[in-house]
C-alpha cells in the first residue's frame, strides 16, 4: 500500500454549506460514490492482522454461534480464535485505525470543514455474511463509508437515554426498531447518521465499512 494515496473529500466543496445547514446533527444523509477507491487503502487481511495487535482495541460480535445471543468477545485475538469462527453472522470491530494505517489517518483531513476538536476516531469494521451489530444508536456523529461488498442499513427514530435495550447481551442493542428508511451501500458510498438516530446494518456477503466519528459534547460538557 501507498502512504501517498489520500482519499477525496467526500462531499464536493459546494456541498459542504449545504449539509451542515440542512443535516449536521439533524437527518440521515446518503451520498453515492462519495469516496471512489478506498476499496484498496486496507484489506480484510490487514485488518484482521491488527486485531492480533495487544496495543489495538478490537472486537467481535457474534449474532449467531457464539455462547449466548448477540455475544461480544474482546481482543487481542490470535489466528486459532478466526480460524474457529462460522461462516456467517459475525463482525470483526478494529477500533482508531487511523492511529496505525497512515492511509487511514489521511481521510481524516477530508472532513476539515468540521471542527478538529470533535473527531473521535476512525473504526473499521470487517463483517461476515449477514453480520452486523444490531439495531442501535450512538453518542456521535457518524459517517459510515462502505470501503468493500455491500451492507444495507435501515435508518429508525431518534432515541435517548431512556430508549429501552436489550438485557440479554452487553452490547446496546434496541428493544424496538421500526425502520423509515432503508439504503444498501456499495463501495465508496457513504451514510451520515446524525447523534442519537437508531440504525442497523447487515451485510449482504462479505464487507467491509469505515466509521468516521465525531463527538457530540452536551452544553454542560462544553
Amino acid at each position: 500500500m501507498s502512504a501517498e494515496r489520500t482519499p477525496p473529500n467526500p462531499l464536493r466543496q459546494r456541498d459542504v454549506r449545504r449539509f451542515l445547514r440542512e443535516y449536521w446533527q439533524s437527518k440521515p444523509l446518503l451520498v453515492r460514490g462519495a469516496v471512489p477507491g478506498i476499496e484498496s487503502l486496507l484489506s480484510p487481511d490487514e485488518l484482521a492482522g491488527l486485531a492480533l495487535e495487544p496495543e489495538v482495541e478490537s472486537r467481535m460480535v457474534l449474532d449467531r454461534g457464539g455462547s449466548k445471543p448477540s455475544e461480544l468477545r474482546n481482543g487481542p485475538f490470535s489466528e486459532a480464535d478466526f480460524a474457529s469462527l462460522p461462516d456467517s453472522h459475525w463482525s470483526l470491530l478494529v477500533q482508531a485505525v487511523d492511529q496505525w494505517v497512515p492511509q487511514v489517518h489521511a481521510l481524516r483531513e477530508r472532513f476539515a470543514f468540521l471542527p478538529g476538536w470533535r473527531f473521535d476516531d476512525i473504526m473499521i469494521s470487517y463483517a461476515s455474511d449477514q453480520g452486523g451489530v444490531g439495531p442501535h444508536f450512538d453518542h456521535y456523529d457518524v459517517f459510515l463509508i462502505q470501503a468493500c461488498g455491500r451492507k444495507r442499513w435501515r435508518i429508525g427514530a431518534a432515541c435517548g437515554q431512556d430508549t429501552p435495550c436489550r438485557s440479554d447481551t452487553e452490547l446496546r442493542i434496541l428493544k424496538h426498531f421500526d425502520t423509515r428508511e432503508e439504503y444498501v451501500l456499495e463501495p465508496g458510498d457513504m451514510l451520515y447518521i446524525p447523534t442519537g438516530v437508531a440504525h442497523w446494518g447487515i451485510a449482504l456477503g462479505e464487507c467491509m465499512t469505515w466509521s468516521v466519528g465525531f463527538r457530540a459534547p452536551s452544553h454542560a460538557e462544553i
